[in-house]
C-alpha cells in the first residue's frame, strides 16, 4: 500500500487520532496549568490568556481538556482491548468446538445482551467501589458480547474452509486452529470493528462520567467535564461544548479511519491479503 491511495478523510483521522495520543502522552509538558489548578474567576471567558476560557470552578478549560485526553483515551483503550480479547477468544472456541460449548457460550451472550448496556452498568457501578479498575473491567465484559457476536460469524465462515479441515486432519490442536489458522484470515474485519469498538467505549465512558459513574472528580476527563459545566449553557457560557466538540471530534476522527479499513477489506483475506 503506498501513501497516495490513502484518502484524504483517512489521512484526517489519522491525524486527529495521533494529535489525541500525544495529547495524552504529554500532557504534563503541553498543558498551560495544572489539572485541578484554579486561575481564575468562574466560568471566565476566552481571552489572549485562557483560550477555552474557565470552568465552573475557574480551572483552564484547555488544560483539562489535554489531562482529560490521557484520561479518556487510557480508559477506552484498555476497556476496548480486554473485551476484545475476551471476546474473540471465547468466540473462536464457540467456533472451533461446536456443539454443547458453542450453545451455551451464545446462549449466555444472548442474555446478557438482552440486558440494555447502560442500565446494567449503572447498576452495577453503583454497588460497585468506584475504582478505576472496575470501571475498565465492567465496561469491557459488557463490550466483550458485541465482539463474541461479530468474533464467532467471522470465525464460522473460515472454520469450514478446506485449509482449516486439513489442519484438523493433520491433528492440530485447537489452540493451533485458532491462532495459525483462523486468526490471520479474520484479522481485517477484526481490527476494524476494534476502531469501531474504541469510539464507542468512548462515548460509553462519557455517557457514564456526565451521569456521575464514570471518572470521578477531580480527575480530568472529557464526559465529566461536560458535566461540571453543562448548567454555563443556561448562561450562554459554552464551557460544556469545548468537550463535547473533542468527543465528537475523536470519535468522528476513528470513523473515517474505520471506514478506510472497511473499504480496504471488502473479503476475509486478513493477515495473508495483499498489502
Amino acid at each position: 500500500m503506498r501513501l497516495r491511495e490513502i484518502p484524504i478523510t483517512a489521512w484526517i483521522g489519522l491525524l486527529g487520532i495521533a494529535l489525541a495520543v500525544f495529547c495524552a502522552l504529554f500532557a504534563p509538558f503541553i498543558a498551560p496549568y495544572g489539572e485541578t489548578e484554579v486561575v481564575g474567576g468562574v466560568w471566565q471567558m476566552a481571552d489572549g490568556q485562557f483560550f477555552f476560557g474557565l470552568d465552573n470552578l475557574g480551572r483552564d478549560i484547555l488544560s483539562r481538556l489535554i489531562y482529560g485526553t490521557r484520561t479518556t483515551l487510557f480508559v477506552a483503550l484498555a476497556a476496548t482491548v480486554i473485551s476484545f480479547s475476551l471476546g474473540i477468544i471465547l468466540s473462536f472456541i464457540a467456533a472451533v468446538s461446536g456443539g454443547l460449548i458453542d450453545t451455551v457460550f451464545s446462549r449466555f451472550n444472548d442474555l446478557m445482551m438482552s440486558i440494555p448496556t447502560l442500565i446494567f452498568a449503572l447498576v452495577v457501578l453503583a454497588v460497585l467501589p468506584q475504582y478505576l479498575f472496575v470501571l475498565i473491567l465492567v465496561m469491557a465484559v459488557l463490550d466483550s458480547t458485541r465482539v463474541y457476536r461479530l468474533g464467532r460469524a467471522v470465525a464460522l465462515d473460515v472454520a469450514v474452509m478446506e485449509f482449516v479441515e486439513a489442519a484438523k486432519l493433520r491433528g492440530e490442536g485447537k489452540t493451533w486452529i485458532i491462532f495459525r489458522e483462523i486468526l490471520p484470515n479474520t484479522l481485517s474485519p477484526l481490527l476494524a470493528e476494534f476502531g469501531l469498538r474504541f469510539a464507542f467505549a468512548i462515548l460509553f465512558l462519557s455517557t457514564l462520567s456526565f451521569l456521575g459513574l464514570g471518572i470521578q472528580p477531580p480527575t480530568a476527563d472529557w464526559g465529566g467535564m461536560v458535566k461540571d459545566n453543562k448548567d454555563g449553557i443556561i448562561f450562554g457560557i459554552p464551557a460544556a461544548l469545548v468537550p463535547g466538540s473533542a468527543i465528537a471530534a475523536l470519535c468522528i476522527c476513528v470513523n473515517l479511519v474505520v471506514d478506510w479499513l472497511l473499504k480496504r477489506t471488502s473479503s476475509l483475506k486478513g493477515g495473508r491479503g495483499d498489502a
